[in-house]
């Protein structure tokens, strides 16, 4: 008795498919292979200020590579960007999200081209661009209005509390939220217009209203995509150079009072040491530099990992 099995297709490539894939191939073996390089080099350049500094390195906050004796440590340098970059992503995700919904569902259609290209123009423009009218417009602008919350708010809320304001960890978030805004909301508005028509339609007909039908089905569909574009704006944010050097009054402290005047990051730290450091200088530089990129590798991973549980979750 012959029993029937199931032939075995095979695709005959073509050379054009051959092409494609060598060539796709090889781009993603370079990203990898420079990623692996980027990384040795960090790490190579960072032993002698680690071996020097130790442990002490992850909790000084002073900054003196190259004094005698030298300190120095990446824990003021690391509470600042991790809290300009928090207070980036409070801004950025709400206003990305209300933007990006607002083109898709709201806007007019004579002005949704428009405004489309008018955000991923705005994800162009150089950095030093948000920051120069952050420092001379925005600010100013500001200033009068954060001194009014420190004066009446400040007896009741730590946070508010401040000598001076001005060159503060809110106003360095604020600026940089600038930046990722435009990326973000671009990301954020091509997932959600990708949420399927018919489904929104048969929302309307069973009665929900134009914000119900987008709380309902756009949202919970772009759900991934939106985690995604939040982590993309988060890892601009956190290395994020211009603003911070351009707003800060340097001062290595860790303040937890976002309106105080003075902080730094570590982008801004590299920045404004890099030329004038020596060899144990640039060493330090190089340590800071490789814990960057080390927290923001971090990040990516446990993003990878919501948005493939949040896929998963969709897909049951």
């Amino acid at each position: 008795m012959t029993v029937d099995m199931p032939r075995a297709l095979k695709a005959r490539l073509s050379r054009g498919d051959r092409v494609y894939r060598a060539v796709t191939a090889t781009a993603a073996g370079t990203v990898l292979v420079t990623i692996v390089l980027i990384t040795f080099f960090l790490l190579l350049a960072a032993v002698p200020a680690v071996q020097h500094a130790g442990w002490s390195f992850l909790t000084t906050t002073h900054w003196n590579p190259d004094s005698t004796p030298a300190r120095f440590g990446i824990a003021a340098m690391m509470y600042g960007t991790i809290v300009t970059a928090l207070i980036a992503m409070v801004v950025t995700v709400p206003v990305a999200i209300a933007t990006a919904v607002f083109i898709n569902e709201y806007a007019p259609r004579t002005l949704r081209g428009g405004l489309t290209t008018a955000i991923e123009v705005m994800a162009a423009i150089p950095s030093i661009i948000f920051a120069g009218w952050g420092l001379y417009v925005l600010i100013p602008f500001l200033q009068p209005i954060e001194q009014w919350a420190v004066d009446h708010l400040g007896k009741h809320v730590f946070l508010f509390q401040a000598s001076a304001v001005g060159s503060s960890f809110f106003n360095v978030g604020l600026v940089i939220s600038l930046m990722a805004i435009p990326i973000t909301t671009s990301i954020v508005r091509a997932v959600l217009a990708q949420a399927p028509r018919h489904e929104c339609e048969g929302a309307l007909a069973l009665g929900a209203t134009r914000w119900g039908m987008v709380r309902t089905v756009i949202l919970p569909f772009g759900r991934t995509g939106i985690i995604g574009a939040s982590m993309l704006g988060l890892g601009r944010a956190l290395g994020e150079t211009m603003a911070a050097t351009l707003i800060f009054s340097f001062a290595f402290e860790i303040k937890p009072r976002i309106f105080e005047n003075g902080g730094v990051t570590i982008a801004s730290g590299i920045a404004l040491y890099f030329k004038e450091s020596r060899e144990l200088g640039l060493s330090a530089l190089m340590a800071a530099g490789a814990a960057l990129f080390l927290v923001t590798f971090v990040i990516n991973i446990l993003a990878a990992g919501v948005v493939g549980r949040a896929e998963r979750a969709a897909a049951r």
